[in-house]
């Protein structure tokens, strides 16, 4: 999946119609990225992967305004289930 399609994705998740935001969006989908890796999950293709780091970057984008700083259980689901299945597949 590519940058634009991420982006677009991760504005139809925030509800987000313009793209004033945009620069800003780019720069948490990368910060996702990276936060995940040094979880020790591969940044990978894979749809289950690539959707985890949208999902991780709305989170970032939401936490910043909300008194609720966790991360949601789902999230954290996500990104434990592709750790243990690339962890098996000897990835």
């Amino acid at each position: 999946m590519d940058e634009e399609t991420r982006l677009s994705i991760l504005k139809k998740d925030l509800q987000m119609l313009t793209s004033s935001n945009d620069d800003y969006l780019r720069q948490l989908l990368k910060l996702s990225e990276q936060l995940i890796r040094r979880e020790g999950i591969e940044i990978t293709p894979d749809i289950d992967v690539q959707m985890s780091v949208i999902h991780y970057a709305a989170y970032l984008y939401r936490k910043r305004a909300g008194k609720d700083t966790g991360m949601p259980r789902f999230l954290r689901y996500e990104l434990n289930n592709i750790l243990f299945s690339q962890k098996a597949g000897g990835a």
